[in-house]
């Protein structure tokens, strides 16, 4: 404990203390270095975050390496302030190669800008998306079909990046794929990673479109090593699912312009005083949840799941 007491009692009454104080300020080039670090430390996160911090950072580290070598005339402080400087210098050059390494086309910007980063994806995160379909867009020209009911194999997931995308069952009129929608969430949502489905709705493109398709068994191989991408695209097609779910029930209505609720496809009735209950003679299956509803009157289309 005397050791320790004795250690302390150096540290601290070593030096002695200021007994007057300069009357003149540093020069301008260490108040320079001294703003630089206050605003430096203002940065963000992310890439554009680090570039911002390193660059004032580093900057501040020559300002005083220059204040310690003309003013101060100290090479320990201009050593530190140096290596310091150098250290920033470094950080900014990798992390200027890591932006320009996951540079990506203007379209693949856009969807990134669009959808993924509200999300709060990085872009690194991203880079591994892209990757997985091949970094290419697929051009379809008008009327022309994207998936045949009854014929087109399910083994990829799209998401419509431009154009728009009419889907019907047994030439009916279902609903339309707008941009930044899956165009076969549905049938992904149907199908577990061994199984094998075709398609049972029709895709036909009503404008020329432009979208993204990744293959399943590579998608799933992505999902197997990055488990936060599999949560990321199970909340897109659920959420996407949902919307083409609530779009169809605008088109239903049951009756006397009562509108059918598909959160209970099996259990809705309308209690009318002079008519009876109406229930829907369809079950709940497993399969597309793109499905036509049986015994409703004046309805268009209907999706159960």
């Amino acid at each position: 404990m005397g050791e320790n007491a004795s250690f302390w009692e150096s540290l601290i009454y070593a030096h002695p203390t200021c007994t007057t104080w300069k009357q003149e300020a540093e020069g301008s080039i260490y108040h320079l270095a001294s703003i630089l670090f206050v605003v430096g430390f203002m940065g963000g996160s992310g890439f554009f975050g680090l570039l911002y911090v390193f660059s004032l950072l580093g900057l501040g580290f020559l300002c005083s390496s220059v204040w310690a070598w003309l003013d101060v005339c100290a090479a320990d402080i201009f050593s530190w302030n140096f290596i310091l400087f150098a250290i920033c210098f470094v950080q900014f050059i990798y992390v200027t190669y890591q932006v320009r390494s996951v540079s990506f086309d203007r379209e693949f910007q856009e969807l990134y800008s669009a959808l993924f980063q509200p999300l709060g994806i990085s872009l690194t995160v991203y880079r591994k998306i892209v990757l997985c379909c091949d970094a290419e867009v697929v051009t379809l020209e008008k009327e022309h079909c994207y998936a045949m009911q009854g014929k087109t194999p399910i083994d990829k997931l799209s998401l419509l990046v431009s154009g728009r995308i009419r889907v019907t069952v047994d030439g009916e009129f279902l609903h339309y794929i707008f941009p930044l929608q899956f165009l076969d969430s549905p049938e992904w949502d149907s199908l577990r990673p061994t199984e094998e489905g075709i398609f049972q709705v029709t895709l036909t493109a009503e404008t020329d479109c432009r979208y993204v398709a990744w293959r399943r068994k590579k998608l799933y191989l992505l999902f197997a090593k990055h488990r936060f991408i599999s949560r990321l695209f199970s909340i897109l097609i659920g959420s996407d699912i949902a919307e083409k779910l609530y779009a169809l029930n605008d088109r239903v209505h049951v009756g006397q312009g009562f509108r059918y609720d598909i959160r209970l496809p099996n259990f809705y009735h309308v209690s009318l005083l002079e008519t009876p209950p109406v229930r829907p003679s369809h079950h709940l299956q497993r399969g597309s949840p793109r499905r036509k509803p049986t015994g409703v009157t004046n309805c268009g289309s209907f999706i159960t799941q």
